[in-house]
């Protein structure tokens, strides 16, 4: 067990993610379920995680967009929500430590993310992947 576990962590300690124990739990979750819809899955990709958050498709109001859209492809920047104008913290961890640190929200988040820009719930692989990208994004 505790190899296989070892297996979906590696891309996180490869790419040097720093999480905080409940986020780690998170991702652990996030592998056991990825391994449950495809038996193929063998960890989490930064370059996964990167076409999901700057491809565009037409997402829930029938306009294109993409995560880029309203986070910027810097994400050490503010961003700003294309359809509210409001104005969003930077999703990159070095630039705003409290980013990917409560599960809560990073659960609500991914959610109604994936749901305005691929008008779906997002996989756990795809979930899994899209954070992997954002807590290692140069």
């Amino acid at each position: 067990m505790k190899k296989v576990l070892w297996l979906f962590l590696l891309p996180l300690v490869l790419f040097g993610a720093d999480l905080n124990p409940q986020m780690q739990k998170y991702m652990e979750e996030l592998a056991k379920q990825a391994k449950q819809e495809n038996p193929d899955f063998k960890g989490f990709d930064y370059k996964r995680g990167e076409k999901i958050f700057t491809s565009t498709h037409i997402g829930k109001r029938g306009k294109p967009i993409s995560c880029v859209s309203c986070h910027t492809s810097d994400l050490t920047k503010e961003g700003k929500n294309i359809n509210t104008g409001k104005v969003l913290p930077p999703l990159s961890p070095q630039a705003n430590p409290k980013s990917i640190t409560k599960v809560k929200k990073v659960k609500k988040w991914l959610k109604r993310n994936f749901k305005d820009v691929y008008n779906r719930v997002g996989t756990a692989q795809e979930k899994g992947d899209a954070i992997v990208y954002i807590v290692n994004k140069k």
